[in-house]
């Protein structure tokens, strides 16, 4: 059995604008589904450990889909929701893949948490598959090759863009432009629509643009990995 982990944010304030952010439901939910679907086991951290936060715009009711609901019925699921493990207690190689979600929260923690990087890292160094999607390619920028480089260095990628950014009136809220950061570390930045399908594969890096993008990034994941 394949092993996947999952890291989320542990953060959970929106800034200084007093709401409250944490991962988005759906980006969880539909790649979760998709790796257990496929027998993948499943492994959640986060740096805190225990409950991580959810945002909660992704609890409002127009942001359900069938996943976010089959995981409302799955206690299995909320079980280890509830009980994510540390992420310094995390050993890279008892998985065999890596998995970002986003939601706003790891721009603030998962951006420069130091036990994420090492595991990111090695990871990267040991050949498997890393993948992040919306706002979760955030975890990926602290990351270097054995060279020194970003591990993004001239790699196709993708992630939330300053135009879906702007879209959420979040632009000044965000500590940083992610678009703009992932392409200062050297990646070749693509994107689509705002708010459509569209991920991005260069190698064993996978990234998606945004949270309708999360189910096609775990199906690649599969796809390589088979």
């Amino acid at each position: 059995m394949k092993k996947v982990l999952f890291v989320l944010p542990s953060h959970d304030q929106l800034g200084n604008s007093g709401h409250k952010t944490g991962y988005w439901l759906e980006e969880f939910a539909s790649p979760y589904y998709e790796f257990t679907d496929n027998e993948y086991e499943v492994t959640i951290a986060s740096p805190n450990g225990g409950k991580p936060p959810v945002d909660p715009k992704s609890l409002q009711p127009e942001n359900q889909t069938e996943y976010t609901k089959r995981l409302q019925n799955d206690k299995d699921a909320k079980e280890k929701l509830e009980n994510t493990k540390l992420l310094s207690d995390i050993y890279s190689g008892d998985y065999d893949t890596l998995f970002l979600p986003g939601g706003h929260g790891p721009m603030w923690d998962l951006s420069e948490d130091k036990d994420l990087k090492k595991i990111v890292e090695d990871f990267y160094n040991d050949d498997k598959v890393i993948s992040a999607v919306c706002h979760g390619p955030a975890g990926l920028l602290q990351a270097k090759d054995k060279n020194g480089n970003s591990i993004l260095k001239n790699k196709r990628v993708t992630g939330f863009t300053n135009d879906e950014e702007e879209t959420v009136k979040l632009e000044k809220t965000v500590p940083f432009s992610l678009e703009d950061r992932l392409k200062e570390v050297g990646s070749n930045f693509e994107k689509s629509e705002n708010f459509k399908p569209f991920v991005v594969s260069d190698g064993r890096i996978i990234t998606g643009q945004n949270p309708a993008s999360a189910f096609l990034a775990a199906k690649k994941v599969i796809e390589i990995l088979r």
